[in-house]
Order: C-alpha cells, then structure tokens, then sequence
C-alpha cells in the first residue's frame, strides 16, 4: 500500500498507509484540525521476479533464437 503525505496546520506533517482507492483524508487523526495531501518526492520501487518487464515476458521465437545463437557461440568456442 503507497504512504501518502499530510500537512495539519496544528500538527505538523505526518505519513499515513493508505489504499489507492480510499479517499485522501480531510482531518488530521491527532487534532481533528484539516488536511491537505502532499505530494511527495520519496519514492521507493521493489522489482520482483527474475528481471525486468523485458527479459520477463519476451516472446517464444526470441528466447529460441536467442538460446540457439548461444548454443551456436558455445559451438564455435569449442571448435577453437
């Protein structure tokens, strides 16, 4: 879930979990006072998997051509 970025006039600034699809908040949890939603310039990313988008879900015809060319440069080493 992304951690959004609040100002309270009272408060100070604060951070708070929240769904995407939840509504930005309107009083601040501490004082009841009001909000306003920051935009933020902390950003943090997780890669999952193996590789990125286009090692991951490359077509059959690529992977088989690129297997065979290096099959075909294992080949040519060993002939050397």
């Amino acid at each position: 879930m992304p951690i959004y970025e609040y100002k309270c006039g009272k408060c100070g600034t604060f951070e708070t979990e929240q769904r995407i699809t939840e509504p930005p908040l309107a009083t601040c949890p501490t004082c009841g006072g009001p909000v306003k939603r920051l935009i933020s310039g902390k950003i943090s990313v997780i890669y999952k998997g193996s590789g990125f988008h286009t090692t991951d879900y490359r077509s059959k015809e690529y992977k088989e051509k690129a297997k065979s060319e290096s099959e075909n440069k294992g080949d040519a080493k060993a002939a050397s």
